[in-house]
């Protein structure tokens, strides 16, 4: 019977540390009200200049591949 009773709070001990992450995502996403990250800009609504560049590299392939 010792055994059993072994097991069961093995068991119990791993499934806890399996699911801490992601009691710990839901506990951060209902303390910053639906925000699970904090407040983060939406995807694409900013001005980069990284995204400028890359904007121009892949015009100019594009209009050198349209003149061949």
């Amino acid at each position: 019977m010792g055994s059993v009773v072994e097991i069961v709070f093995f068991m119990l001990l791993i499934g806890f540390i399996a699911f801490a992450p992601l009691g710990y995502f839901i506990y951060m996403y209902t303390m910053r009200n639906g925000e699970p990250f904090g407040d983060i800009e939406p995807h694409g609504d900013s001005e980069s200049p990284l995204l400028n560049m890359v904007a121009k590299v892949i015009n100019s392939v594009k209009g050198a591949a349209v003149k061949k």
